[in-house]
C-alpha cells in the first residue's frame, strides 16, 4: 500500500467497517449485542480488536477515540470497563459526549482512530 492509497475495509453502500490511509486506520463501532453498559462496551470492545486487526492494527497502537453515551449516567461503568480494556500505558486521546443513538437499543458508539503496525 502506498502513502498515498485507500483501503477500505469491507465497503458497503453507506460505510466501510474501517478505512486505512497513510498509515492510520478510521473506524466506528457499535453494540453487536448486550443490555446494559457494561456488556454493551464488552461487544464494542471485542469488535474494535478484530477491526483492529483487519486494519493491521491492534489497541495498543489507538490514537483517539470519541464514545458517544445514550445516557450520561453510564460513564462511571462505562470507564471502568474501558479502562480494564485498554493496555497499561496506552491509552489514547479521548472524548465522552452524550448523544441520541441510531437505534434506540444502543447504549453507546464509539469512533476510533488508530496507527497501523
Amino acid at each position: 500500500m502506498t502513502s498515498t492509497s485507500i483501503q477500505r475495509i469491507h465497503p458497503a453502500a453507506q460505510w466501510s467497517d474501517a478505512v486505512v490511509h497513510n498509515g492510520t486506520a478510521y473506524f466506528v463501532e457499535v453494540p453487536e449485542s448486550g443490555t446494559d453498559i457494561t456488556s454493551q462496551a464488552q461487544a464494542v470492545f471485542a469488535q474494535a480488536e478484530r477491526t483492529l486487526a483487519l486494519a493491521g492494527s491492534d489497541k495498543s497502537h489507538l490514537l483517539m477515540a470519541t464514545i458517544y453515551l445514550k445516557h450520561m449516567s453510564d460513564r462511571v461503568a462505562f470507564n471502568a470497563a474501558w479502562q480494564a480494556w485498554l493496555p497499561e500505558g496506552c491509552a489514547p486521546a479521548r472524548a465522552c459526549v452524550s448523544a441520541e443513538m441510531a437505534s434506540p437499543d444502543f447504549l453507546l458508539e464509539i469512533v476510533f482512530t488508530a496507527a497501523t503496525r
